[in-house]
Formats: structure tokens, C-alpha cells, sequence
């Protein structure tokens, strides 16, 4: 009898979960990947904190003995012009690569390719993911060759001899190439999303007499909503952080091009100020965490 009384006694301990695992074991799955997001998350955050609030620097007297400063460095970070100079940049790469560049030109290319079948969408498809998988250091390098004043293609196709792209356009220059390497995503996101919008509906507004500009904004944007959110959240918290301008611009000319990310580079360890940097690196994740916040709350208001 008590070993008839246990069994279910057991048995509703471990269907308390979804999968039946119950509490010992679900935290005995998890612990791998908590532990590998503790060593390589948590503890990078909790120490670019702590930098944050010292003197530290690459070499010096500051380097064997860092002091603790306090607040000094976010007073200093704040009232810097660089650092506001950066942040403005950012604000526009990721205003004009991702939230304009990526998410119209993704869904773009998805909305044309809705229904297409045979080579053309393959072969499209193909040259947006190859631009998205290549690695930085590559795509840098042909966009250089592209750009280039003297021997660039994009002057002699347009017959501009000796016109310095990246040193008189230097934004530009970095916003559309963050475009063409970061759409992929957007649009393999949005080809997802519509092939789940009902083909019934679009039909219905079109007998309605409903323009495509009309389909587009009754029909097809409030049920890709939770999606266009999705990749709006992802896509600007990865330009928020990107490093690859660097690779372009190295931030100039003149700083013109010195978005935060990079700005936090030139100023740890070219400048030697790590726990200057430090303390701008957690400025910038405040700022993600805000962005992040604001995206979520978006996600879970009703339409």
C-alpha cells in the first residue's frame, strides 16, 4: 500500500513541468548553459563594472595598482564632447543602417519574393545570404576595393576619378555598407512571417478594392507585428554594438565616423584609459538595456 501511495506522490512531483522533468532535474539540464553564460556573460559584465569605477590603465603605476575613483569616470564619460559626438553617430548608423536600411530593404526583397518560384529567388536569396555569412575582415576589404579614391569600381563606374568616398562620406559610407552586409536577416525573417499571413485575407481585400499600399497596412503589417518588433529589437542592438566600421574608417576622418563602439576601443586601448572605457562600455549597455526594455514592452501591448 505504500509503495502504491508513493508512485503517484513521485509521479506529480515530476509532471509539475511541461516536459515532466521536475525541478532537480531541469536545473541539473540547465546548469551547463548557465554556468557557460556565468564565465562568459555575467562575470565580463560584473568586471567591466568594477573597471569602471578605477583608475586602470594599460601600462603605468595606475596599471599594477589601480585606485578606486568612483563615479569619476561616468562624470568624465558624461561631460566628454567625444563621447556625445559618438553617441549622435550611433544614433544615426542605427537609425539609417537598421531601422531604415535593413528592415525596409529586408522586407523589400521579401515582399517581391512572396511568391516567386524557380532560379531568380534562389539566385537572390543567395547573393543577400552570401553578403550576411562572409566574414567582416572579408566584406571590409571589397568594400575598401570598391570604395577606393584611386582604383575603386565605384569610380570608374561612375566616372568619378579620385573622389574619396570613405574620407568625404565617411557615415554614408558605413551606414550603406551595414545595409548590404546585415539584410539577410531581415529578409529571411519577413519571408518567414508572410508565408504564415492567410492567403484568404489578401484575397478578400483585393476583391474589397483595396490597393496594395492598403493590403500591405490592414492586412499583412498587424499579422508580421510581432515579427517586424522581433527584428527591430535584434538588428538595432546588434548595430548599436557593431565594430566592424573600424574595419572601414577606424572611426575618421577627424572622428566623423567614430560610433560608440569604436570610441570605446580607441579610447581603452589605443588610448590606454581602460577604466575610462570601462566605464563608457557600461553607459552602452544601460543604453542597450533601455532599448531593449522599450522593444519588449512593444512586444507584449495588444494590437
Amino acid at each position: 500500500m505504500a509503495q502504491a501511495t508513493s508512485l503517484p506522490d513521485k509521479k506529480a512531483r515530476y509532471s509539475a513541468d511541461a516536459a515532466g522533468l521536475g525541478t532537480p532535474r531541469a536545473a541539473a539540464f540547465i546548469a551547463p548553459a548557465m554556468a557557460l553564460i556565468a564565465v562568459f556573460l555575467v562575470f565580463p559584465a560584473l568586471w567591466v563594472i568594477y573597471l569602471g569605477l578605477t583608475n586602470y590603465r594599460l601600462t603605468g603605476l595606475a596599471a599594477a595598482e589601480p585606485q578606486f575613483v568612483g563615479l569619476d569616470n561616468f562624470v568624465k564619460a558624461i561631460s566628454d564632447d567625444g563621447f556625445w559626438n559618438s553617441a549622435w553617430l550611433t544614433v544615426q548608423f542605427v537609425l539609417g543602417s537598421a531601422v531604415i536600411g535593413q528592415v525596409v530593404l529586408g522586407f523589400t526583397i521579401a515582399w517581391l519574393l512572396r511568391d516567386r518560384r524557380g532560379p531568380l529567388k534562389r539566385v537572390v536569396e543567395g547573393l543577400v545570404i552570401l553578403a550576411w555569412i562572409l566574414p567582416g575582415a572579408v566584406v571590409s576589404f571589397l568594400w575598401i576595393a570598391l570604395l577606393d579614391r584611386d582604383g575603386g569600381t565605384l569610380n570608374a563606374l561612375l566616372g568619378l576619378p579620385g573622389f574619396a568616398w570613405l574620407l568625404d562620406h565617411p557615415m554614408l559610407s558605413i551606414i550603406v555598407f551595414n545595409t548590404w552586409r546585415g539584410t539577410a536577416f531581415s529578409m529571411m525573417l519577413y519571408g518567414a512571417a508572410l508565408g504564415n499571413v492567410p492567403p484568404s485575407h489578401l484575397e478578400s481585400a483585393r476583391l474589397a478594392g483595396a490597393s496594395g499600399l492598403q493590403q500591405l497596412r490592414d492586412v499583412v503589417f498587424p499579422h508580421i507585428r510581432g515579427h517586424i518588433l522581433t527584428n527591430l529589437l535584434l538588428i538595432s542592438l546588434w548595430t548599436f554594438n557593431d565594430f566592424t566600421p573600424f574595419l572601414l574608417t577606424a572611426g575618421g576622418p577627424d572622428h566623423k565616423s567614430e560610433v560608440l563602439a569604436v570610441h570605446v576601443y580607441n579610447v581603452a586601448l589605443k588610448g590606454g584609459e581602460l577604466g575610462f572605457g570601462a566605464a563608457v562600455s557600461t553607459i552602452i549597455l544601460l543604453i542597450n538595456l533601455v532599448v531593449a526594455i522599450f522593444y519588449l514592452r512593444l512586444l507584449r501591448r495588444k494590437s
